[in-house]
């Protein structure tokens, strides 16, 4: 969303844990300069007096209260306050995607994961961010994995014994956890201890703020790659198996940014490998049967995807007023009247869709489909080896036909 009203102009100062004395001179004097300084209560009132200066505490939620205010100070010279480096899941990035690059000055200060990396003595590129503000803390289990570093940015002082939990509860409670409190401040501290040993006996005391790096040690994680294990996924039969799932997925292509519709979702494992295959990936999950959307809600948690969306309801009529879809798979009730066709008008440009089908009335409708809109049409079977007796033989699955379609991409003309 982007502002409408004239923007104020903002300049966002990063603060590092040694608070003002530790900020430069020049941006010492832009602030006391400044109209109007928003922050936080702690940032706000580590600031000398400033006569006629209006000081604002951030709306609270800030996602309800934050565009009012903007709109409020149009056309006033702005300084907003922050931690670290504003642009690292800061109010920096907030502000720029609501006024635009233009109307935003950023000045950062040494981010909190910068000061951790260095630390640790961990590279760049040899670990990874997890954000934990303001988000469900299941999406730490999707980057678990063993041998791998990650800093988890961390909302409060609970932060250190819920992600003890999460990791112990998925086998790796023997990762070593090192809480880097106050970063760059004169009370900067360590702890390094294992989840396991953390759950066992917490500390009495923890630094509200600090940065938590992980060292992953259990077992093999389940891959990045589509089609998980079939038994990863809590279910009653109504899930897309592993092979078929693979398939369309594969020509589903997630991409970074893009919403899928996961139409007929039964376990939800189409929609939860697709958000598995990026953070920025989206996915909406339709279902009609109430104990299958709650159990996808489980599914998603476990895996990783908390952020899935899901709806109970049926198509076509669940469908009206959801994001559109950058992709859409539907894994059941395609004969359902209207279903396929909200489905196509709903696809963006270039969007791509995958139906599955069993039975000889699905794939008739496909066969129509693919007539009438082109696409690929294609016969899956799978076979597994099973016993028969002493010997061993094959067990066909069902037959499944797999309707995909891309969708053509406009090209605006000047």
């Amino acid at each position: 969303m982007r502002l409408q009203a004239s923007p104020p102009r903002i300049t966002v100062v990063g603060i590092g844990a040694d608070g003002w004395p530790g900020l430069p001179e020049r941006l010492r004097e832009l602030v006391l300069a400044a109209q109007v300084v928003l922050g936080g209560r702690r940032h706000l009132e580590m600031l000398p007096s400033g006569p006629g200066q209006h000081r604002q505490v951030w709306p609270s939620p800030l996602s309800e209260g934050l565009v009012p205010l903007l709109e409020s100070l149009a056309g006033r010279e702005v300084v907003a306050l922050a931690s670290g480096d504003p642009m690292v899941s800061g109010i920096g990035t907030t502000l720029v995607g609501l006024l635009g690059a233009d109307a935003v000055r950023v000045e950062p200060a040494v981010s909190s994961v910068s000061l951790a990396r260095a630390r640790m003595g961990w590279s760049a590129e040899g670990c990874s961010v997890v954000s934990l503000v303001g988000r469900d803390p299941r999406v730490l289990l999707r980057r678990l994995a063993p041998g791998r570093r990650v800093l988890v940015l961390s909302s409060g002082a609970a932060t250190p014994a819920t992600v003890a939990a999460l990791l112990a509860g998925a086998g790796y409670g023997e990762s070593r956890m090192t809480v880097l409190g106050d970063l760059g401040a004169s009370t900067e501290s360590r702890l390094s201890t294992t989840s396991d040993a953390w759950l066992a006996a917490p500390p009495e005391q923890v630094p509200a703020l600090h940065v938590l790096a992980l060292e992953l040690a259990g077992p093999p994680g389940l891959g990045v790659l589509a089609g998980l294990p079939d038994d990863a996924f809590e279910h009653d039969g109504q899930l897309t198996k592993r092979d078929l799932r693979a398939s369309a997925l594969a020509r589903l292509a997630p991409s970074p940014g893009e919403h899928l519709w996961d139409v007929g979702a039964g376990a939800g494992s189409v929609g939860i490998e697709w958000m598995r295959a990026h953070p920025a990936c989206r996915a909406t999950a339709v279902e009609a049967d109430s104990g299958r959307a709650e159990r996808i809600g489980r599914n998603a948690g476990r895996l990783g995807v908390p952020g899935l969306d899901v709806v109970t309801g049926r198509a076509p009529n669940a469908l009206a007023g959801l994001v559109a879809p950058d992709a859409v798979f539907v894994g059941g009730g395609a004969t359902r009247p209207g279903v396929l066709d909200a489905c196509l008008s709903a696809l963006r440009p270039g969007g791509r869709l995958v139906v599955h089908g069993v039975t000889l009335e699905t794939e008739q409708l496909l066969a129509h489909a693919y007539r009438t809109h082109g696409g690929e049409l294609t016969r899956i079977a799978v076979e597994s080896a099973a016993p028969i007796g002493t010997f061993t033989g094959w067990t066909p699955a069902r037959t499944v036909t797999q309707w995909a379609l891309s969708a053509p991409v406009r090209h605006d003309l000047e």
